[in-house]
């Protein structure tokens, strides 16, 4: 069996290509994608290539390299031992874009008959904003901003919302972004990036600042001015990963305000379910299509374009220049000829 990949062959390449497909083995299912969310700030930082030593993104990112993490598929075939999905099942895995693949059944998802393909395909992204949501230990009430309202940004302002946020300050300097996260449950929207911010958010607050800051743009530029909107013993979760964190600085009062900085990566969900952290990749999955069917989270608003597999090279070229007017953004599988 053949399959139609993205691949990167080197920095700044894109291909579409052919490739073989094995037949499951022990425990894996074979499937076949209908949709998969494209992440375009992570993957155009992966088809750049430029990591600083000793980063994770060195560390994962090696040339040929398969992009993409969140697909949502249905089954074709099980391998041995296999029982818990049978052919026609849909499933939700963190998978490259690739039109048939196989992956242990251990990370697949099954999708509910009321969820939709295009929905299924946000599960990476909506566990791992979750991830950061617990990591920031969110007491009722307290005042939060979020810079920077790409994908991630979106999801950390809705789940907010559910946790009790009592006030939500959204910075971007993207008009159209803010507007999407006022929908989503920001009760502020401050047009500017996260240096310009500080004096407008000193006189929301009363001078009293932000409880927690997150910093979701992964730009080394950021840390800094996140830092100074918080009051002091405030809490700074990095959930954007800089590839080159040796061009980050901490900011004047991170020690003199015992300000706390707390990443969070996807990669850190827990295998198994234990007492104190329950938290697996299906059992977020499983929260996040709760509130999508309750209507307390909305992803489809935030799908901004829709593509063809075979458009990719094309699709990079532009996110690689200028990426602000994409937010969610599909390959659709479907239509692929045999």
């Amino acid at each position: 069996m053949r399959s139609l990949d993205i691949t990167f062959p080197q920095p700044r390449v894109v291909q579409v290509a052919s490739n073989d497909v094995a037949e499951p083995g022990e425990g894996e299912l074979l499937c076949e994608a209908r949709v998969s969310l494209l992440s375009t700030g992570t993957e155009t930082f992966c088809l750049a290539g430029e990591f600083d030593d000793g980063t994770f993104w060195q560390e994962w990112v090696t040339f040929p390299f398969s992009p993409g993490y969140s697909m949502t598929s249905v089954v074709v075939a099980v391998g041995p031992g296999v029982t818990r999905y049978a052919a026609g099942d849909r499933v939700a895995s963190q998978t490259p874009h690739a039109q048939r693949f196989t992956v242990p059944v251990t990370q697949a998802v099954p999708v509910p008959d009321d969820i939709t393909d295009d929905q299924a395909a946000w599960i990476s992204l909506a566990c791992t904003t979750q991830l950061g949501v617990r990591r920031a230990e969110l007491q009722l009430g307290e005042t939060v901003g979020v810079i920077g309202l790409g994908l991630l940004g979106q999801l950390v302002v809705q789940y907010l919302s559910i946790a009790g946020a009592g006030r939500t300050v959204c910075i971007d300097p993207s008009a159209e972004r803010l507007g999407l996260a006022g929908v989503s449950g920001g009760s502020d929207l401050i047009c500017a990036d996260a240096g310009a911010a500080k004096a407008e958010i000193a006189e929301l607050t009363g001078g009293r600042m932000l409880d927690v800051v997150f910093d979701v743009t992964g730009h080394h530029s950021v840390l800094a001015p996140a830092s100074s909107l918080l009051r002091p013993r405030g809490r700074l979760i990095l959930l954007g990963d800089s590839p080159s964190p040796s061009r980050q600085s901490l900011g004047p009062r991170i020690v003199a305000d015992s300000i706390s900085i707390l990443g969070v990566h996807g990669s850190n969900a827990p295998e198994q379910a234990t007492l104190s952290d329950p938290w697996t990749l299906e059992a977020m999955t499983e929260l996040f299509f709760h509130f999508l069917r309750k209507g307390r989270m909305n992803v489809d608003s935030l799908v901004s374009h829709r593509f063809t597999p075979d458009q990719a090279p094309e699709v990079y070229a532009i996110l690689q220049q200028d990426r602000s007017a994409y937010l969610g953004t599909l390959f659709d599988w479907t239509d692929i000829a045999t």
